[in-house]
């Protein structure tokens, strides 16, 4: 009666991200290992502080929504236009290659084709919310390496759809037309706004008068901007962080919205803490400790591989060694979407259930280790940089 049945878990969470945030700044490490050891420590395979997995997931995709809206708002549109040829091409190339590889060891294996094809989907994918995380914690987001590698992660995310409509279609699932116009529309919607955008330098909206010192108003504004778009692209069953991308990029072009990053960087803040620790939770450490060596080697395996593919594909498209080994580097885990193609490959039977969790502790562990795969790489792109 006194207190709510949720407050000693809530506590406890927010004391644990901040223990572990505060030893991570102690060892001069990103915040996003501490969330993602949070995650760990609270979920349900420890000490189970919380066990609805699925309801913080579903908060940290909020965090992701807020990350794109955040990075479109300091995304250079020409700039962007300018590498749609690494962007597009680069992207294209390392999915295939991805699948090429999981194509020799499917061979060894005797696995089916639209198995090979899956994995070969999970592995292609980067980390849009780790990237970037890091790139803004070494101020290196509006550089040129990281420009090309936030456009490389923005194109794998629109590949999804096409990802899910291909799994759809080995599983023998009849692809809906409305789905396909929709989705269509959708594009045209964005591309539409993304035009007109480019030929704007700045926009003036009528309502703008309204918001100067209201924080209140200021930050409901900032709400429906970010989600507004997300929300249209969702309806038109294209991803809701593309749509918030775009809203971003919108208030670049807007006069005086200074505010807008006042107003949600709190918001932002707290989901993509969230999200990171719903990863965290998801890793079974009883499963991980069984198939210690299993995991192991893919995880070595993928994020050595996904190095070396787009290093060469970055190589092959201009780009210097220095710049392609260290955007290589940082596009060597697997990503979040990953964990969506593998839950469909796990629905759809084209993986196992012991499968689906060799997978996701894979995806989790690639991502804990980005940090220290990257750390290294880029000491070397600085001090080669400076030579």
């Amino acid at each position: 009666m006194h207190m709510d049945p949720i407050m000693p878990s809530l506590v406890a969470g927010i004391l644990g991200i901040l223990i572990t945030g505060m030893v991570m700044r102690i060892m001069k490490l990103p915040s996003i290992v501490g969330y993602i050891i949070s995650g760990i420590l609270l979920g349900p395979h420890l000490l189970g502080v919380f066990s609805n997995i699925e309801l913080i997931g579903r908060l940290g995709g909020f965090g992701v929504v807020l990350l794109l809206f955040f990075v479109g708002m300091e995304m250079c549109i020409p700039c962007l236009i300018s590498r749609w040829y690494i962007v597009v091409v680069g992207t294209l190339m390392q999915i295939l290659a991805s699948i090429g590889c999981v194509w020799v060891v499917g061979l060894y294996f005797d696995w089916p084709l639209a198995r090979i094809i899956l994995l070969g989907f999970v592995t292609s994918l980067s980390s849009t919310a780790v990237v970037i995380k890091l790139l803004e914690d070494c101020n290196e987001k509006q550089s040129h390496v990281g420009q090309n590698v936030i456009g490389i992660l923005l194109a794998q995310d629109i590949a999804v759809i096409g990802m899910l409509m291909i799994l759809q279609f080995l599983k023998g699932s009849p692809v809906q037309t409305s789905e396909l116009a929709l989705q269509a529309i959708g594009t045209a919607i964005t591309m539409a706004v993304l035009m007109y955008i480019s030929k704007k330098e700045t926009i003036k909206l009528p309502s703008t008068i309204f918001l100067h010192g209201n924080s209140e108003i200021q930050v409901f504004f900032a709400l429906i901007l970010c989600f507004g778009f997300a929300f249209i692209l969702g309806l038109c069953h294209l991803s809701t962080a593309i749509g918030a991308f775009v809203g971003g990029i919108l208030v670049t072009t807007l006069q005086e919205t200074k505010w807008v990053h006042l107003s949600l960087e709190p918001f932002r803040v707290v989901f993509i803490a969230l999200f990171f620790v719903s990863i965290g939770m998801q890793l079974d450490i009883t499963f991980l400790v069984s198939n210690w060596r299993q995991i192991g080697l893919l995880v070595i395996s993928v994020l050595t591989v996904n190095t070396f593919i787009n290093t060469l594909i970055l190589k092959a498209l201009g780009e210097s060694w220095r710049n392609s080994i260290y955007a290589g580097a940082l596009l060597a885990q697997i990503g979040e979407f990953s964990f969506v193609i593998a839950a469909i490959g796990e629905q759809f039977g084209i993986i196992q259930p012991y499968g689906y969790q060799l997978a996701l502790s894979t995806i989790a562990m690639t991502l804990l280790l980005t940090v220290l795969w990257t750390t290294p790489v880029r000491r070397w792109y600085l001090s080669e940089k400076q030579a």
